[in-house]
């Protein structure tokens, strides 16, 4: 007898094939370097970013964004610029700024009141600086043919 598969089956392989070899173009060193880099210098986050569930967020969270660049990268390579690729998926990316800032005022003092916007402004900065790796270097697998 035959196995039937479907064309999602499929697909969904193939996405995270995709994934795991974009993966390993990542370090947990790097993911440390530029977390305390974009939060450390915060007067708010500094106390937080201590915190390991805060700092597992953030992985996630960079992790996530990575993915999505580099799901994205494809447009990229066929031509399209940048920032019309980010158009696309413009309501995933505010999904995790949105995420990880809501999990810094959950584990937050309360002290975030005043600071709020310049804690969300920190998140959004965190997550395109992510999509952006994601998405150049997806854009030089699919041009290296690794894809």
């Amino acid at each position: 007898m035959n196995v039937v598969t479907t064309f999602t089956d499929k697909k969904r392989e193939k996405q995270i094939k995709y994934e795991r070899s974009m993966l390993r173009e990542l370090s947990l060193k790097k993911l440390q370097e530029r977390m305390k880099g974009c939060f450390g210098s915060s007067r708010l986050v500094t106390g937080l970013v201590m915190n390991k569930g805060i700092e597992e967020a953030c992985y996630d969270v960079a992790i996530e964004a990575f993915l999505l660049g580099a799901r994205y990268s494809k447009f990229g390579y066929h031509g399209e610029a940048l920032e019309s690729a980010r158009l696309r998926c413009s309501e995933d990316e505010q999904h995790l700024t949105d995420t990880l800032y809501n999990f810094f005022l959950f584990w937050g003092n309360g002290e975030e009141g005043p600071a709020a916007e310049s804690l969300y402004v920190l998140c959004e900065k965190y997550v395109d600086a992510w999509w952006r790796d994601g998405f150049t270097r997806g854009e030089k697998r699919y041009k290296m043919r690794l894809h």
